[in-house]
C-alpha cells in the first residue's frame, strides 16, 4: 500500500450550506476558512429521514437504510413489539422509558438495529490493518471491545480501536473535560477538542471520525443562522487539530481532511401531531418527531396504505406521503400520485414528476421504504411543520430537519487532499476506504468508484 496522508472526517451536526458558505466567506470561522482556502467545496445530498442517526449511519456505512436499517429517531420494533427511541427529546425518552432508551441508543443501534450486512468505516480500515478512531460519533460499531467508564456499568461496547464517547468509553486517559454538562455552553465540542488534540500530538490513528454535536443542538433551540456562537465553538474545535500538528503547514503535510454536516436544519413555524391526524385509523401505530413521520400498520389493520395516505390529503402535516404498493413506491400528495421504481438506467415514473422533485428523491424515498425497519407510510411534512414526538415536544421556533425538502437534505461537503468528488454523505465512507486503497462492501463499490 502506497503511504499517504492520513484522513480525518468531520462531521459538524447540522450545519446547512448557507451557514458555512457565509462563514468561510466572511472570515468568520478560521479554521473551516483556512481548509476551504486549500480545498474542493460543493453542496451534498443527505439520505432520508434525514436525521442524526439515520444520517450518521449513512456516513460510517456509506450506505441508505435500506442496507443500514436505522429508520428514524423513533421507530417500532415489530419483531419485539416496542417504540425504540434514540432520543427525540429527554420528554420522549421518559415517555419511551428512560432505561430502555438509554439500552437502545449506546448499545441496541451498534449491537442489534445496525445492518448485518452494512460494514462500518472502521471495521473495513482495521480489517486492513489500519488504525480508525472515532469521537462521539453515536455509529461506532468496530471489532475492539470497550469497556465503561461508569461505575456500575458493566456492558461492553465493541468500537474501533481509538475510541471516545462523551466520557462513557475511552480507550485512552487524555485528561478532557467531563462532554455532557453545559452543552449550550459547547461542553461536547470541548470534549472533542481535547480528545482531538491528544490524537493529533500522539499521531494516534490513520482514520478519524470527529463528530461536532453542539452546532445541531444550538439550532435547534434558536434556528439555523441564529448559531453564529455555536459555530465559533465548533470551529475552535477544527482549530484544536491544526494547532496540535504545529499549525497550518504541519496539518496539512500530515492529514487529508473531508468537512462536512449530516443533514441540513430549517426554521420551525408550527408543531402538527401527526398520531392525532391519523387518530381514526384502528390498529396503526404512529412514530413521529422532527420532520418525518412514519405510520406502522399493525395485525388488525383493516386499511391498507393507500387508504392512510388518502386520509392526509389536505391536511397539515403532510406534504408528500411515501408507502409501496406491489413492486412500485407511491408518492402521495394531496390526492395527486408519482408512482416509480428502480430501472435498468434511472427511474420507471408514471405520474406528476413535480411530487418529487427534491435531491436525490427518488433513490432516497427508495431506499428509506425499503429499509425493514421502516413503516408503512413515511411522512415527510411541508416547510415550517414540525411533528410533535413521544411527549408532545417541539422546536417550535428553532429549527428542525428530517424531511425530503432541499433545506433539510443539502449539506457542505469539503474535501482536503482527497482524490475524488462525493456529492451525498453516503459516498464518505467508500471515499475514505478508496483513500487507504482499501477494497469497499459490495453495495458501495460503485459509490468509490464515482465519488
Amino acid at each position: 500500500m502506497a503511504e499517504r496522508r492520513k484522513l480525518i472526517l468531520v462531521v459538524v451536526d447540522g450545519l446547512t450550506p448557507d451557514v458555512f458558505e457565509d462563514a468561510v466567506e466572511s472570515g468568520s470561522a478560521p479554521a473551516l476558512s483556512f481548509l476551504a482556502a486549500n480545498g474542493t467545496y460543493r453542496r451534498g445530498v443527505s439520505t432520508f429521514p434525514s436525521l442524526t442517526p439515520v444520517c450518521l449511519s449513512s456516513i460510517a456505512t456509506g450506505a441508505h437504510p435500506d442496507v443500514h436499517r436505522i429508520p428514524h429517531l423513533v421507530w417500532y420494533h415489530r419483531r419485539e413489539r416496542r417504540l425504540v427511541e434514540y432520543g427525540s427529546s429527554f420528554a420522549a425518552i421518559r415517555a419511551a422509558g428512560t432505561r430502555r432508551s438509554i439500552l437502545d441508543a449506546i448499545f441496541n443501534m451498534n449491537e442489534q438495529h445496525l445492518g448485518r450486512e452494512a460494514v462500518t468505516v472502521y471495521e473495513a480500515l482495521e480489517d486492513a490493518g489500519l488504525t480508525a478512531a472515532a469521537v462521539n460519533v453515536t455509529c461506532y460499531r468496530g471489532r475492539s471491545r470497550h469497556l465503561p467508564l461508569l461505575p456500575g456499568l458493566v456492558r461492553p461496547a465493541y468500537g474501533p480501536k481509538r475510541f471516545f464517547f462523551f466520557n462513557l468509553f475511552e480507550s485512552d486517559v487524555t485528561g478532557a473535560p467531563v462532554a455532557v454538562f453545559g452543552r449550550s455552553a459547547g461542553s461536547i465540542d470541548a470534549y472533542a477538542a481535547a480528545v482531538g488534540r491528544w490524537l493529533v500530538t500522539r499521531d494516534g490513528f490513520d482514520f478519524l471520525l470527529y463528530y461536532l454535536p453542539d452546532y445541531d443542538f444550538a439550532s435547534h433551540a434558536f434556528g439555523p443562522g441564529a448559531t453564529q456562537e455555536a459555530l465559533t465553538r465548533s470551529d475552535a474545535a477544527i482549530g484544536a487539530l491544526i494547532e496540535a500538528a504545529g499549525g497550518p503547514d504541519g496539518f496539512l503535510e500530515r492529514y487529508a481532511v473531508v468537512v462536512c454536516s449530516d443533514h441540513g436544519q430549517t426554521r420551525v413555524e408550527r408543531a402538527v401531531s401527526l398520531e392525532a391526524s391519523l387518530a381514526k385509523v384502528d390498529d396503526l401505530l404512529v412514530a413521529a418527531s422532527n420532520r418525518a413521520g412514519m405510520a406502522y400498520r399493525l395485525p388488525g389493520c383493516r386499511e391498507d396504505a393507500g387508504a392512510i395516505a388518502r386520509r392526509l390529503d389536505g391536511t397539515d402535516g403532510a406534504q408528500v406521503v411515501l408507502y409501496r404498493e406491489g413492486e412500485e413506491a407511491v408518492a402521495r400528495r394531496d390526492g395527486e400520485e408519482l408512482r416509480f421504481a428502480p430501472a435498468e438506467r434511472g427511474w420507471r415514473t408514471s405520474g406528476d414528476p413535480g411530487l418529487m422533485e427534491q435531491p436525490d428523491a427518488l433513490e432516497r424515498a427508495w431506499a428509506a421504504l425499503a429499509n425493514p425497519n421502516a413503516g408503512d407510510l413515511i411522512i415527510s411534512p411541508p416547510f415550517g411543520v414540525e411533528f410533535v414526538d413521544l411527549a408532545g415536544r417541539s422546536h417550535l421556533g428553532g429549527g428542525s430537519h428530517g424531511s425530503l425538502d432541499a433545506g433539510d437534505s443539502e449539506v457542505p461537503i469539503l474535501t482536503v487532499g482527497v482524490a475524488g468528488r462525493p456529492r451525498r454523505i453516503i459516498d464518505l465512507a467508500p471515499l475514505a476506504l478508496a483513500h487507504f486503497d482499501v477494497e469497499p462492501p459490495a453495495y458501495a463499490r460503485g459509490l468509490a468508484d464515482a465519488a
